[in-house]
């Protein structure tokens, strides 16, 4: 089983789901490793506390390493909520702690939460998928705190039709503007499984932005379920890895001390 590189635990504001369940499940799985990445969502405005209690969380993920390490490689990563006018606040969580691997999401937009309907008031759904694209080209563009970008195609999951009438050609000038930041920058991207189970019927970006993504020659590409709960971790895993393979890849990419690790699928 290929190792998960974006799951959720109690440390997330919006998970329950205690650590060791987690990894108890990816040992029933036949995951030799894995990498936990718990939101750390800062300066947003939402009913959910989506800051990360980062010293708790470092005591116990170091702890929870040690205990495992005959059974499991526990890798000790993050989720960043991406917001350009962090940066300096980013800079400085990332020099103080040792982390593995870092994903930045674009999950608020201005402060708010994109997946509430309030985002998509007033607008046809293509706007609002629009002024999403464009924020995440804004945070990738100024930002450099990241080795991944997450689920670049997220807003998908939440809007009025889903993907019904979404598709990568109606978007392609700045998606490929989005890729080619991300390749230059040295950065790269995920394939997150949980569209599989959202209602879209394909991963986060789409097949065709994953295709793109290679085409143009990027390399890093991570994959992770983004399971809050342990039925979730691994889920539809066999799927990306046949669609990556299909998009041109020959591997994937594990993270240690933020150094990427190619490994063949």
């Amino acid at each position: 089983m290929l190792p998960d590189y974006h799951f959720h635990t109690i440390f997330s504001g919006d998970s329950e789901t205690p650590v060791r369940e987690q990894l108890n499940q990816a040992i029933s799985l036949g995951m030799k490793s894995l990498c936990v990445t718990d939101h750390h969502d800062y300066d947003v405005d939402s009913p959910i506390d989506f800051t990360l209690d980062l010293d708790r969380y470092f005591e116990t993920m170091i702890r929870l390493k040690e205990e495992y390490k005959n059974k499991l490689e526990l890798r000790i990563g993050i989720e960043l909520g991406l917001q350009t006018h962090l940066e300096e606040y980013f800079l400085n969580l990332l020099s103080t702690y040792p982390f593995d691997f870092v994903i930045g999401s674009t999950h608020f937009i201005n402060r708010k939460d994109a997946v509430y309907p309030e985002f998509f008031q007033g607008r046809t759904e293509e706007e609002a998928y629009l002024h999403y694209f464009q924020v995440t080209l804004d945070n990738v563009k100024n930002l450099s705190t990241f080795d991944v970008a997450g689920h670049l195609d997220y807003i998908v999951r939440y809007g009025p039709n889903k993907a019904d009438f979404y598709n990568y050609d109606t978007y392609q000038d700045l998606f490929d503007e989005i890729l080619k930041t991300i390749i230059k920058k040295g950065k790269g991207i995920e394939c997150n499984t949980a569209g599989y189970r959202k209602g879209i019927n394909q991963p986060n970006p789409s097949p065709e932005i994953i295709k793109r993504y290679r085409e143009l020659g990027g390399e890093i590409i991570t994959i992770g379920s983004d399971a809050h709960i342990p039925e979730d971790l691994g889920a539809d895993f066999h799927r990306a890895k046949e669609l990556l393979r299909s998009a041109g890849f020959t591997y994937y990419t594990e993270f240690k001390e933020r150094r990427p690790e190619f490994k063949p699928l």
